[in-house]
């Protein structure tokens, strides 16, 4: 039995030191893991309150803002941020050579305190700005 056992490990030679290498590098590797892992001590992230979609619809934005601790004033930013002033053909932003619809996506992330409003292209073009590619046409 001894002669047999001794004959697989000398046929088999290669494949085993191959496999056992396979192995000895995956110890090695998950321990220096560990180890690193434990050296770096991170508290893990905590989440204190799940925010809804549908609560977030209901309020108010000072109530949102007392939820995310925001200052009154920001309040009344982020509750007018969708809304563009009437008379407007195009909208553009202080911060931007661009000119919008005032329906395109880009128009409606503009910050209300920097919205500059046009009544046609003409006065647009005036005054520098350039139709947005995406929005115009």
């Amino acid at each position: 039995m001894f002669a047999k056992i001794k004959e697989f490990f000398i046929t088999h030679e290669h494949k085993i030191i191959l496999v056992f290498g396979f192995v000895l590098v995956a110890v090695i590797s998950f321990e220096a893991g560990v180890m690193k892992g434990s050296k770096i001590g991170q508290d893990p992230v905590k989440i204190e309150q799940v925010a809804s979609a549908e609560a977030s619809r209901d309020n108010t934005p000072q109530d949102t803002a007392k939820a995310q601790n925001l200052a009154p004033e920001a309040a009344q930013n982020a509750g007018s941020q969708n809304i563009m002033p009437q008379n407007c053909a195009y909208v553009g932003s202080k911060n931007s050579t661009k000119y919008h619809l005032p329906t395109c996506q880009w128009a409606k992330r503009i910050k209300p305190e920097n919205i500059v409003c046009f009544k046609d292209e003409n006065e647009a073009k005036l005054k520098g700005y350039l139709p947005d590619k995406n929005c115009i046409k």
